[in-house]
């Protein structure tokens, strides 16, 4: 059985390399892509709990403070009282038209 050349053999490790590469670089943006879904659906949820149809929500509720309490309790760190009010405020602020379809829209 012949030997590749070096040559041959240090292109097989770059190409393997580069497959790598680019394969942690997908699965990075496909991560990414679905955490901005979750997040703007966490915001969505949570508004349309708060307001139950209404233009604007009730002030002084203590929601906020409650998921963030049972969130962490069950799915782990990650829920604080701030980043479920960012949640909400990224809802707020990128709403869609027809929120049937925003998941669709997101996706796109």
């Amino acid at each position: 059985m012949m030997k590749p050349s070096v040559n041959k053999y240090n292109q097989l490790l770059v190409n393997i390399g580069s497959t790598l590469q680019k394969a942690k670089e997908n699965a990075i943006k496909a991560i990414n892509t679905e955490l901005v879904k979750a997040n703007w659906e966490i915001g969505r949820h949570i508004v349309e709990f708060e307001q139950h149809g209404k233009e604007k929500a009730d002030y002084g509720s203590a929601l906020l403070t409650s998921l963030s309490k049972d969130l962490k309790t069950k799915y782990g760190k990650g829920f604080s009282k701030s980043n479920i009010y960012l949640c909400r405020l990224f809802y707020t602020k990128y709403q869609i038209p027809n929120t049937k379809n925003s998941r669709q829209c997101l996706e796109n």
